[in-house]
């Protein structure tokens, strides 16, 4: 059995916080061959995630908030957001799927978060993204104004 509890959440935590990107993957999964990734997503507050879909091979992806408050955006193929959602404890709203083919990013707002976070396999880092050519790539100038301009306009 696996559980999930504060001491296993503190150490992915440790892990993020040391991190260049702010953020940290825990594998439930124990081969990147399994149908069925399993893992926790600690995101610290200033962590980006650049818009990307999964597609060829089709993937859904599911995010169940564990702790603090997350904004999910879809985006068009243009990169207009399609739809959003705040997931926060307490507030009704904890978790979201996201269809195949779609657009779409997780940012945390204002404060450390974590998800587990459930998605189709096998994992293949040579196909598993298909990152929005109209976003900036991590670490590139302009993604923390893009960052903070989606947090601005989607976050509330």
């Amino acid at each position: 059995m696996i559980i999930i509890n504060e001491p296993l959440l503190e150490t992915v935590a440790t892990k993020a916080r040391q991190s260049p990107r702010k953020r940290m993957n825990h594998n439930f999964h124990t081969n990147l061959d399994d149908p069925l990734q399993r893992m926790l997503n600690w995101l610290e507050p200033d962590t980006y995630i650049r818009p990307h879909k999964h597609e060829n091979p089709d993937k859904c992806e599911a995010f169940i908030l564990l702790k603090g408050t997350i904004l999910v955006l879809e985006f068009d193929e243009t990169g207009k957001v399609i739809s959003h959602a705040v997931l926060k404890a307490g507030s009704g709203v904890y978790g979201a799927e996201i269809a195949p083919r779609i657009f779409h990013c997780i940012l945390p707002l204002g404060e450390a978060s974590v998800v587990y976070e459930v998605k189709n396999g096998p994992y293949s880092p040579l196909n598993d993204k298909n990152f929005a050519p109209w976003a900036p790539k991590e670490g590139e100038e302009g993604c923390d104004a893009y960052r903070n301009q989606l947090i601005r306009q989607y976050g509330a």
